[in-house]
């Protein structure tokens, strides 16, 4: 591409954004912490779902300190239902090297920000272009199938090489005016025009120019390589009762839904009975036994690299002290109260079954 063709490219792409982008609250800002908090949102999270959390995170938290000092719990506590919870746990730990180590100024280096627990390249650019006017690329999903497609990309955009190219495509286009509009145009027409499916081609500011538009094939391109199909797991959990509380343990913070409150148990594996391996959960990794367990059905839910189904049920716990293994804390909570805790969405699906099926007081 030559350096006359990709500026006609951008003022075309930036008078097109001019002219139709969706009026979304944090482009109504240049605060670079609530950009920054939009686009830790925004991974893997569609806008008409971030848009409300976003505004219940800056009113709980409206800048770098007030985040870098709550608990982590109330962190994750208002992030609970966006998913990708190491997300929450990140801006936490980089608010704190925000006040560490940058005075509460997040850094406008891309370098800098890239230091930050959590901020990867893509993040980086985001807010150094954005929020500091720096000429930073991006290449999220969305800019990868509009570059791919203008300019033709055979091969597996998931591979090294061709991600590599996107990065230096982008690098260059983002440099002159606008840099941060120029991206934000570019996240735009990925996700309103030049869409994975049914591409909007007539509304397209760079249809002339686009190699896949020009071959009659869109929707072929970007080629991505078949990923993993998402492993099926069985688990149970129990909502184990004392004295008209609940038993609510705490998850490790480093892995799958870390940090949040759950129910205890743990996943079935072949040959086993559901009854079975929940008894031993209870006995090794709580010190607890529940002489009867009641059923209430199962719940289900999908994570990206996994189908989860669980089967919930209902049991009063053996007197005794708890004696942990493999959680981080625990607590005997009125269900409201369990209700209240940073859960996952498998946990407060299993809260729900509880609810429909016995009288909770």
């Amino acid at each position: 591409m030559t350096p006359r063709r990709r500026r006609a490219l951008r003022a075309s792409l930036l008078a097109w954004y001019r002219a139709h982008r969706r009026d979304l609250p944090w482009r109504r800002t240049r605060d670079p912490y609530a950009i920054w908090i939009s686009e830790a949102m925004l991974q893997q999270t569609r806008v008409e779902t971030v848009i409300p959390y976003w505004h219940r995170f800056l009113e709980r938290f409206p800048d770098v300190e007030a985040l870098a000092t709550a608990d982590a719990d109330d962190v994750i506590g208002c992030w609970a239902g966006l998913g990708y919870y190491s997300r929450a746990r990140n801006l936490h730990r980089a608010a704190r090297a925000v006040m560490e180590q940058h005075g509460g100024r997040l850094p406008e280096d891309v370098d800098a920000l890239r230091a930050l627990p959590g901020i990867g390249r893509y993040t980086a650019g985001a807010v150094a272009s954005i929020a500091f006017d720096r000429p930073a690329p991006i290449v999220d999903g969305n800019v990868a199938r509009v570059l791919v497609r203008l300019l033709g990309i055979e091969g597996d955009v998931r591979s090294r090489a061709v991600q590599e190219q996107l990065w230096e495509e982008a690098q260059l286009l983002v440099q002159g005016e606008e840099p941060g509009s120029l991206n934000q145009a570019l996240m735009e027409l990925g996700a309103v025009v030049c869409t994975p499916r049914g591409p909007r081609c007539p509304d397209c500011p760079w249809t002339r120019s686009c190699v896949a538009r020009a071959e009659g094939r869109p929707e072929s391109l970007p080629v991505k390589s078949r990923g993993a199909a998402p492993r099926r797991v069985e688990a149970v959990a129990a909502f184990l009762e004392r004295g008209g509380r609940a038993l609510a343990v705490q998850r490790p913070k480093h892995g799958l839904l870390g940090g949040l409150w759950d129910l205890p148990g743990g996943e079935v594996d072949a040959g086993e009975t559901r009854e079975a391996v929940l008894a031993r959960a209870l006995r090794e990794d709580l010190g607890l036994t529940a002489p009867r367990l009641e059923p209430l059905g199962a719940v289900e839910h999908a994570f990206s690299h996994r189908l989860l189904r669980l089967h919930v049920f209902r049991a009063a716990a053996s007197p005794g002290r708890v004696r942990r293994r493999g959680w981080d804390a625990h607590r005997w909570v009125s269900p409201d109260a369990f209700e209240r805790l940073p859960l996952g969405g498998p946990a407060r699906k299993a809260l729900a079954r509880v609810r429909e099926r016995i009288a909770v007081p």
